[in-house]
């Protein structure tokens, strides 16, 4: 990051209230951008790959521009998991949110996640809160989703502990975007998130029953990333004088 020039006044950090703000309206455009185009791309093909790919598409482009926009404000977590381990690295030393800013960020995406799937809704005509019948309780999905959140969470922690979150807008929506097609699951890797697509029947819809299984293998697969983490960026020892 660059310096501030000798004299100058060093950059504030944004009120909490500017943090909240952005991760809910940030949750909730992902949100929006997930269910959105999933419902366009059902009205426009029948072909599913297509619909998978249109998905995918606009999630991940989506995700890069909200990255860019509200990163230098909240961190641009949208994601409780992400909040999670990002505390769980402070608490030991290392750099991440308070326990005041975790109580503030996940109901705050847990809203916007809400919103969003009603916002999308709303826009395409269809009801505005129509509890999703589909099913994504097997095994092999909640698999996928333990791998999908790992991946995440190795990700952004790896770019951390190197130096390079510089590159996390791109990385991280490059991604999810390809997480959509390697995993089984499509990459929930999002606890907000599944809440958020529990309240629509359409394309990107999960039924309520699914929900708790999803959101478990979330937070194993965070605790997983995390493991990875620490095997393979552990900090080197400093050579003896």
């Amino acid at each position: 990051m660059p310096q501030p020039a000798p004299g100058a006044t060093p950059p504030q950090a944004p009120p909490l209230t500017a943090k909240a703000a952005a991760e809910l309206v940030g949750t909730a455009a992902l949100v929006a951008i997930v269910v959105g185009s999933g419902i366009q791309a059902t009205e426009l093909t029948k072909d599913v790959g297509l619909q998978l790919l249109a998905n995918s598409t606009a999630t991940a482009f989506g995700l890069g521009v909200l990255i860019v926009l509200l990163g230098p404000v909240s961190g641009a977590h949208f994601n409780p998991v992400v909040t999670l381990a990002e505390w769980w690295t402070a608490r030991r030393g290392g750099a991440g949110v308070s326990p005041r800013e975790l109580a503030i960020y996940v109901p705050a995406q847990i809203v916007g996640a809400t919103a969003g799937s009603v916002l999308a809704d709303a826009m395409f005509g269809e009801p505005l809160v129509k509890w999703s019948t589909h099913d994504r309780s097997a095994g092999h999905l909640l698999l996928g989703e333990v791998v999908a959140t790992a991946g995440l969470i190795l990700l952004i922690f790896g770019l951390a502990r190197t130096d390079r979150l510089r590159f996390a807008p791109i990385a991280v929506a490059s991604y999810i975007g390809a997480a959509y097609w390697f995993t089984s699951s499509t990459s929930f890797a999002n606890p907000a998130v599944t809440i958020g697509r529990a309240f629509t029947d359409t394309f990107a819809g999960i039924a309520p029953g699914s929900v708790p299984g999803f959101i478990a293998m979330q937070l194993v697969g965070a605790a997983v990333g995390l493991a990875l983490v620490a095997l393979i960026f552990m900090p080197g020892r400093k050579a003896a004088e």
